[in-house]
């Protein structure tokens, strides 16, 4: 959702930058009567503990985790790996009209955290000499009738200039409408399915947004082009791929590769979307959704324990060789993104981050960040009673920024 330079948020995924908070209104709030104000959030003391150390209730991150709930998010899940182990804890109510929090390691739509993973099953081949990094895209599909100046590299790092196949902001700034990506258009077509072979071609439809390499504007067409190029290089589907080289062997049990899944599987916390209809305020459950719509680019399904196996392997060394991991860690001066990740700088104290964040059209939303060594995560979801103006935009990254700050800094923002 976002990173044109214009909207805070667009349907492609929430990338480190602030999307619209809609604060829980008083129709949620008549929902939820006569239930309890959710509680602080505790700690989940059936997952296991890496190492036993002193302060395990670590009141500053359950402070920061409740202060999503306050601001008008209906549920969040944190986990924080680090030097004084594993920490688990959810605030807020997994279903509105319940009291109960949301599961600690529910799954949810992690929306284009799938970028990365995308970008490793990649580089992966590029290892193997499979896919040459700054070779042709056009050399590989060449049915689709690319730009030959487009490469793997511009599609992995968002600089081919491809439009965006759920719409796209003009050079003058005027918007160009795709697929349906938000709003009552989204939610009436919701469980629709899409090939990616369709949503490409419409983007395909559209003049460029500029010239290939020239500039860096986020668009999920790239990475749905990643998917294409992983399947014709290796002859199987992209689920099967991501399944056999990353899934299986980080025993990532609760993640999977959503496709035409309508459902998400176990416990889970629930997103809402309202509108209006007729004069009266509706909200719709919409946990149920198909993100065929955004393939390979934002249809995940995970749990805040697969994110942190997955973005500590990666950063640790384990899934790619170093000069590629190197590579992918590489950012492009405009919007500090390199091939999958974001690199973040918190300032001399506390140094780099690398990571992602993302969400499906409404009402879910997750972030993913690591140390350069993958040692200390922290891995989240949260939850909110979406609308179609996506509410004010005031609160969200201070709330991640200060989540942030107090894990890898060992200190809050300030405000």
């Amino acid at each position: 959702m976002k990173d044109q330079s214009p909207p805070a948020v667009t349907a492609t995924g929430l990338r480190g930058k602030p999307f619209r908070r809609v604060a829980v209104t008083a129709l949620a709030a008549a929902l939820l009567a006569g239930t309890a104000t959710p509680a602080m959030g505790t700690v989940d003391r059936s997952v296991p503990v890496l190492k036993a150390a002193a302060g395990q209730d670590r009141p500053e991150l359950q402070k920061a985790t409740q202060a999503f709930v306050d601001a008008g998010f209906t549920g969040v899940q944190v986990r924080v790996h680090d030097e004084q182990g594993e920490w688990v804890v959810s605030a807020g109510v997994s279903k509105l009209g319940q009291s109960a929090k949301p599961p600690t390691n529910g799954a949810f739509w992690a929306g284009s955290i799938i970028k990365p993973v995308t970008a490793t099953v990649v580089l992966q081949l590029v290892a193997e000499g499979k896919i040459a990094l700054d070779a042709p895209v056009a050399g590989y599909l060449p049915r689709l009738g690319l730009d030959r100046r487009i490469t793997v590299r511009m599609l992995l790092q968002h600089t081919s200039g491809l439009f965006n196949y759920t719409g796209d902001f003009d050079p003058d700034g005027k918007w160009e409408p795709g697929i349906p990506a938000t709003g009552k258009d989204w939610l009436d077509n919701r469980f629709r399915s899409y090939r990616p072979e369709e949503l490409v071609r419409l983007a395909l439809s559209k003049p460029p947004r500029f010239e290939p390499d020239t500039d860096q504007i986020y668009a999920n067409t790239n990475y749905t082009l990643a998917l294409l190029l992983i399947e014709k290089v290796t002859g199987r589907s992209y689920a099967e791929e991501t399944q056999r080289r990353i899934l299986r062997p980080l025993q990532m049990r609760g993640t999977m590769v959503a496709g035409n899944r309508t459902q998400l599987p176990g416990p889970h916390a629930h997103g809402y979307y309202r509108y209006e209809d007729a004069g009266q305020q509706k909200v719709v459950d919409i946990s149920r959704q198909n993100l065929s719509l955004l393939a390979g680019a934002g249809d995940l399904i995970s749990t805040t324990h697969d994110l942190h196996r997955f973005v500590s392997a990666l950063n640790g060394g384990k899934l790619l060789p170093a000069n590629l991991l190197a590579e992918m860690r590489k950012p492009h001066q405009k919007m500090g993104y390199g091939l999958g990740l974001f690199v973040q700088d918190l300032g001399p104290d506390c140094g780099t981050v690398y990571q992602h964040n993302g969400s499906p059209p409404h009402g879910y939303g997750a972030f993913m960040y690591s140390s350069p060594d993958g040692k200390k995560t922290l891995t989240a979801s949260v939850t909110w009673v979406d609308e179609a103006t996506r509410g004010p935009a005031k609160d969200y990254q201070k709330l991640v920024d200060r989540l942030v700050q107090e894990v890898f800094c060992g200190r809050q923002t300030a405000g």
